[in-house]
């Protein structure tokens, strides 16, 4: 699957457009009313407390960017911190037949949250309508504010089970699911899919009026087919189709890149919510940037400096889990951390000048420490004048590598 973005299209900043201030999901407040779109081998709890954190803005910082550039007519009201960055975090998607039969310790890896992660919302895939409700039983359970059902992914291994975006073929059956999952829980219900699996089988409006009539909370549209998986133009006319249709909130999803992606995509379609993925491992910002604009009417673009603290305080946090859960059954524990240090650093790298060889630095490196010394060599000399001032050569702020399953 190719997860970068072809020719992707360039948006200005819609005069009057912005990121809705909050979207209710079900009783759930999402403020703003931005969401993290789950991702396989991304989205754990590591990664989603770095995304809020990264997302916060104060108001010293707010009226900071307020006094750089002029103030747009008609922004809404300056925003606290429980309104700015990202309003709602998702997990990784999760097999519901692995989550019903896998032990209680095991079930701590993927469905470990923490407090400063409300509200968040569990996702899961499969194809059987008991199964997918005992799996949503256990998320409710668990203390998630929310539960989401995968009809989006277009991985074949997940398609080959009939999950994810394979279900997409068979209305029928998605419909018991949603009637046994509705019955289960009382967490709010939501679905993520994409608009059919291809162009010939467009079934994104009977598939949203559905869901509304089997007492869906909301519904998130990733605007492509699954033959598409990842390429070419998300086709944000059917999140205007899905909106036109539905009462429930309609969360649009592809292709959003940069704060002026998100208030395009709002200002085209009259959706209720944007949903991010594929941009945040490579643009942590994203998410503040938005609520900047919200706020203020510009955003800030982060500095090198900038970078290396993101870099830092998320390689950080790797260590700091892998620590806290060291004690607990193997199939508890976190992963390997350097590992994710490797993975991580080909998005978290590309714009920083010279980052090739940072990156070259870290994959030979042997230990968390050994990385956390790599970055702070790297930046010691960029900060001192003494380095490349110059972003490296072919740098793409926003590529995605092909290093992990994503299905956002």
């Amino acid at each position: 699957m190719k997860k970068n973005w072809d020719n992707p299209v360039e948006h200005a900043m819609p005069a009057e457009a912005r990121v809705p201030a909050e979207v209710w999901l079900g009783a759930v407040p999402v403020r703003p009313a931005t969401v993290l779109a789950p991702m396989a081998g991304v989205t754990d709890t590591v990664f989603r407390r770095f995304i809020r954190h990264a997302s916060l803005f104060s108001r010293d910082q707010e009226s900071e960017v307020r006094d750089q550039g002029s103030t747009a007519a008609g922004v809404e009201a300056p925003v606290t911190n429980a309104q700015s960055g990202c309003g709602l975090l998702m997990t990784e998607f999760t097999s519901a037949d692995g989550l019903a039969r896998m032990r209680e310790s095991k079930r701590r890896r993927y469905l470990t949250f923490y407090d400063d992660e409300h509200p968040i919302g569990a996702q899961l895939f499969g194809s059987n309508p008991a199964t997918l409700a005992e799996a949503a039983r256990i998320v409710e359970e668990t203390g998630f504010d929310l539960v989401d059902l995968n009809l989006g992914c277009p991985a074949k291994r997940v398609v080959g089970c009939n999950g994810g975006s394979g279900l997409l073929r068979d209305l029928p059956r998605i419909a018991e699911i949603f009637r046994a999952v509705r019955r289960t829980v009382t967490i709010p219900f939501t679905v993520k899919f994409r608009i059919g699996w291809n162009d010939g089988q467009i079934v994104c409006v009977e598939l949203a009026r559905m869901a509304e009539a089997e007492g869906l909370d909301a519904v998130a549209l990733h605007a492509r087919t699954r033959e598409q998986g990842y390429s070419g133009q998300a086709r944000w006319e059917w999140i205007a189709a899905v909106k036109q249709v539905v009462g429930i909130p309609v969360i649009g999803n592809g292709d959003i890149r940069t704060p002026e992606d998100a208030a395009a995509m709002v200002a085209d379609t009259g959706c209720d919510a944007v949903m991010i993925g594929r941009a945040a491992p490579a643009n942590p910002w994203i998410f503040r940037q938005i609520a900047q604009y919200t706020s203020s009417g510009t955003y800030e673009n982060p500095t090198v400096e900038d970078r290396r603290r993101m870099i830092l305080a998320y390689f950080q946090m790797l260590l700091a889990e892998e620590e806290a859960t060291k004690e607990l059954p193997r199939d508890a524990r976190m992963g390997d951390p350097v590992g994710k240090m490797k993975q991580f650093a080909t998005w978290f790298t590309h714009g920083v000048p010279g980052g090739a060889k940072l990156r070259a630095a870290i994959y030979q490196a042997r230990s968390g420490a050994q990385v956390l010394d790599e970055v702070e060599r790297f930046f010691a000399a960029p900060l001192d004048g003494s380095a490349a001032a110059e972003p490296e050569a072919g740098a793409k702020m926003l590529s995605w590598p092909d290093a992990t399953l994503v299905c956002d």
